[in-house]
């Protein structure tokens, strides 16, 4: 039996305080905050996207950062084991759109009390309030874990799953990558990821609270596209956000820490230029009496109306029966190449999660233990790994925790 001390009290490190107390060790975690699994708490919305219902080939295809070292620890805890584990554990979940899984309730709540359930069935304990500061290793082999009280725990082993730096007020303030770092490891730059991102033009401040569905967007570095996608999107009283933005962030983000990125939003991608300059003859002809700012009411949302009126150079006043082919075709332009200057991510208070971390080269695959020092485990968001929204990046916690856990014997 081993004395397994667990650092983080969130998604990886209970999961992870499981795994090592199936295993037979004696297991103690720490967790700083005035309760366990503060983050799991929000997430969701509040209902808590546990996992994504989906093959393994789309989760793969769904990890941004380093995927290929995940192999061993998915197929060690896959989604439908962390499925069954919570139906086991009493927490009866649901698959809705997109194969996102939450718990039937829609409370996250339900999740984070099947957790301490099994941790206090295993034997697990726990402490709150308790803030590590740092780990102590001797001869290359962790000894022990100091607290900000200055009092001292010695262990066999230490899994570090203290998370990364998003939603700062849950405890994620990056103490792990400061372990790993004093413990010789190399931390990846860390940026915020799946995050909102701000615009140059004074004008998107206007559009703010629209939200545009079925519309495909490009982010270009001048001329090369670096993510493309259809879907959905929103305006913000700072720029751009929802699902679309939201997943270019985490493709972009690190350009966007170097220069400003060019969005291009086509906002009639079902129909090319051709056809959409047919469909604008065809409007005109039926308002062929009216001014041009009150002849495009079908073709946008009212709020865009404006700004598009404005950026199209064409006098709001002018009957449009006088609108040249010139303008016109500057028009169908303008909605199928609309552009917003991207400047920066938003803070680490409005991501989802983390982009960097603890490099994955420096870490075991199979078991999550560091190559350098002996009987030091790294899970969770504190590692080099990122995902896209869906449940994805609690799966990655899921399992590299149990990996972790299970691997201690």
């Amino acid at each position: 039996m081993s004395k397994v001390l667990v650092a983080g009290g969130g998604a990886a490190g209970m999961f992870a305080a499981i795994a090592a107390a199936e295993n037979g060790n004696e297991v103690f975690l720490y967790e700083k905050n005035e309760k366990l699994g503060k983050k799991l708490f929000i997430t969701g919305k509040g209902r808590c996207n546990l996992t994504n219902d989906c093959d393994a080939d789309t989760f793969f295809a769904s990890v941004v950062s380093n995927p290929r070292f995940l192999y061993s620890s998915f197929f060690g805890c896959t989604n439908q084991d962390v499925i069954d584990f919570f139906e086991r554990a009493g927490v009866r979940v649901k698959t809705e759109r997109g194969g996102r899984v939450f718990p039937a309730s829609d409370h996250s709540s339900d999740v984070i009390r099947g957790l301490e359930r099994e941790m206090q069935r295993l034997g697990v304990k726990y402490k709150l309030h308790a803030e590590v500061k740092s780990l102590e290793v001797e001869d290359g082999k962790f000894k022990k874990l100091i607290f900000s009280d200055k009092s001292v725990v010695r262990g066999d082993c230490c899994i570090v799953a203290t998370g990364g730096l998003s939603y700062s007020t849950t405890g994620s303030t990056g103490d792990g990558y400061r372990f790993a770092k004093e413990a010789g490891h190399t931390v990846k730059t860390c940026i915020p990821a799946l995050v909102p991102i701000e615009a140059k033009e004074a004008w998107v401040s206007r559009l703010q609270g629209l939200s545009l569905r079925n519309v495909k967007v490009t982010v270009r570095d001048e001329k090369k596209t670096v993510y493309e996608e259809l879907g959905e999107m929103l305006f913000t009283h700072y720029g751009v956000s929802g699902p679309l933005l939201l997943t270019a962030s985490s493709y972009v983000g690190r350009k966007l820490v170097e220069k400003e990125l060019a969005l291009e939003i086509d906002l009639k991608p079902a129909l090319d230029e051709e056809t959409l300059h047919r469909r604008l003859i065809r409007d005109f002809e039926e308002n062929k009496n009216k001014q041009f700012k009150n002849s495009v009411g079908k073709l946008f949302p009212a709020k865009l109306i404006p700004v598009m009126i404005e950026l199209s150079g064409i006098p709001p006043e002018k009957k449009v029966n006088l609108i040249s082919k010139e303008e016109r075709g500057r028009f169908v332009r303008l909605i199928k190449h609309f552009t917003v200057t991207l400047t920066q991510l938003r803070d680490y208070n409005e991501a989802i999660i983390t982009k960097g971390g603890i490099s994955t080269k420096e870490i075991n695959p199979k078991t999550m233990e560091s190559k350098l020092v002996k009987g030091v485990y790294f899970a969770g968001e504190v590692l080099d790994l990122d995902a896209l929204t869906g449940g994805f990046n609690l799966q990655i916690a899921w399992s590299t925790g149990y990996a972790a856990g299970k691997s201690i014997v």
